[in-house]
């Protein structure tokens, strides 16, 4: 039977045929130690055994096997997800190689490439690349998923299905259960990440289940949501111009131990020490690149995990959005923290998600083309200024192959008129700040990674200097 679309899963394909240069994929990049024992010349595994492990475990995934009933929303309905009965792995399966020396200078450029190419539709939306050619004998899986079949918030994907507690890990799992310890975590109904995921988001706001009253107030919301973001809206900036249809792709690491002591010292949430590291990072970006510092803070947007308990693990978006601002114009690191804290914590007791949830779901009970007018709104420039999504993986070293995952690397899409996106991922110790951009207005996205870096190392300083204070359990 199908299964039509929702208005937020169909948003995502309204928004890229409103403008050409917009692409509604999410990925992850996943860089991996060479297989183990493997000598010579190969150390990745081989495209065949990726296709082989992939056609194995998608059963767990049954949407993946899955297309959109026709390429476009128009009309007067949504589509639906029907069986693709010509499915091949295959056709979603990539290889590719980096050139010599397989560095960080020739991944960037190859996942802003791949990441520069719209999903086929007439397939189902997912492609899985895996690039061999890294420096010392690594390797790495990428992928491609479009925004309408899952949110980036769920943790569930086709590279999850490839991941395992333990390098000796075996699938399917014998007499229902894997094998190695932790293994119920990496169970066909437990995928990884699905779990932490669902409590993913901005972290400044756990968002309960709504009851009827949540739903009357709705209206209120939405006005407030409107009126408020709109008369007062976000500044203008040289990150908010038309955009290229091509992506810029590069990096920031950090410390998750390092991050975690600034939260300690200096109170607030982890995802207040992302946006404050993220709002001192633009300030010396815009700074470089000769721009005069808005009056008004930055706005970023925030998505938010809507998912109750029993959703963790499903496709399919549950996601809100919150607008928050980002002090550019403060200078002191300790004063533009002490904002961002107090902006999330206003937040807390607002209503901006129950708003923008519900303007996109009522707009969704009119026809998509009438529907399309309200995203203008939600993903208009005068709204915010960039992306910024936060989302806690796995603290232990995962495996694929028997190979250890040492890195991830995060994509969150741009909209018309963004040039910018952040996308952060916690993984095995280490934070990963995935920037993607515009490869046209955003030449120096290098710099912005390196002020990303700084700005930690600047608030590591500043609550090296300051007495712990308590903060709440994020």
């Amino acid at each position: 039977m199908a299964d039509q679309l929702s208005a937020l899963d169909a948003s995502f394909l309204e928004i890229e045929e409103q403008d050409d240069a917009s692409h509604m994929h999410v990925g992850w990049a996943m860089v991996f130690d060479r297989l183990p024992g493997a000598g010579g010349e190969s150390t990745a595994p081989s495209a065949q055994d990726v296709m082989d492990q992939v056609e194995v475990r998608l059963n767990a995934l049954p949407r993946f096997r899955e297309r959109l009933s026709r390429p476009h929303s128009g009309g007067l309905s949504r589509p639906s997800w029907e069986p693709d009965e010509r499915f091949d792995v295959a056709n979603h399966v990539k290889l590719a190689a980096l050139p010599s020396p397989g560095g960080e200078k020739e991944l960037m450029e190859w996942l802003g490439d791949f990441w520069s190419h719209r999903l086929d539709r007439a397939l189902p939306l997912w492609e899985l690349a895996l690039v061999s050619g890294l420096a010392d004998g690594r390797w790495a899986l990428v992928t491609k998923t479009h925004h309408s079949l899952v949110d980036g918030m769920s943790g569930v994907d086709v590279t999850n299905l490839l991941l395992d507690a333990t390098p000796d890990a075996q699938w399917p799992p014998e007499n229902g259960e894997a094998k190695g310890e932790d293994a119920a975590e990496s169970s066909p109904g437990q995928p990884w990440w699905a779990l932490r995921a669902a409590r993913a988001g901005a972290g400044v706001l756990t968002h309960p289940r709504r009851s009827a009253g949540d739903i009357l107030r709705g209206g209120r919301a939405v006005l407030d949501l409107i009126v408020h973001e709109e008369l007062v809206g976000a500044p203008p900036t040289s990150l908010n111009v038309s955009i290229s249809g091509t992506r810029r792709f590069a990096v920031a690491r950090s410390d998750l131990n390092e991050m975690k002591a600034v939260k300690g010292a200096l109170g607030g949430t982890f995802n207040d020490v992302v946006l404050a590291a993220v709002t001192g990072a633009l300030r010396a970006f815009l700074q470089q690149r000769g721009d005069e510092l808005p009056d008004r803070a930055l706005r970023a947007m925030v998505p938010v995990s809507l998912r109750s308990s029993g959703e963790e693990g499903t496709l399919g978006n549950r996601v809100s959005s919150l607008f928050v601002d980002l002090p550019v114009a403060t200078s002191d690191p300790a004063a533009r923290y002490a904002e961002v804290m107090a902006a999330a914590e206003e937040l807390k007791a607002g209503s901006q998600a129950v708003g923008s949830d519900l303007l996109v779901r009522t707009s969704g009970l009119v026809p998509p083309a009438v529907h399309a007018l309200a995203l203008r709104t939600m993903f208009s420039p005068r709204l915010f200024n960039l992306t910024i999504t936060n989302i806690p993986g796995p603290p232990r070293t995962l495996y694929a192959f028997g190979a250890p995952m040492r890195e991830v690397l995060p994509l969150v899409p741009v909209f018309a008129q963004h040039a910018v996106g952040i996308a952060v991922v916690s993984y095995a110790g280490g934070v990963y700040f995935g920037l993607n951009a515009d490869s046209v207005s955003v030449r120096d996205l290098d710099v912005l990674s390196r002020a990303i870096e700084e700005s930690i190392a600047e608030l590591v300083a500043t609550a090296g200097k300051a007495r712990p204070r308590p903060s709440p359990v994020r």
